[in-house]
């Protein structure tokens, strides 16, 4: 996901992008324990989806409160 795709949502998409993006990395490390996934690359990027989304979330949460 692209940064200026991410600026677009509301704090609530924001949110709900990062718990779902969260839900998916727990799960994807379960898969890689149990040896099920086979590119484990997918969870480094969805990490840094999820830093992207909680950057934006945090800029957000600071105009607001300005």
């Amino acid at each position: 996901m692209k940064v200026t795709d991410i600026r677009k949502l509301s704090t609530v998409d924001l949110t709900k992008e990062s718990t779902k993006l969260r839900e998916e990395i727990a799960d994807l490390r379960r898969r890689m324990y149990t040896g099920e996934l086979d590119n484990v690359r997918l969870i480094k990027s969805k990490r840094k989806d999820l830093a992207r989304i909680l950057t934006v979330l945090g800029e957000a949460l600071s105009k607001e409160a300005q």
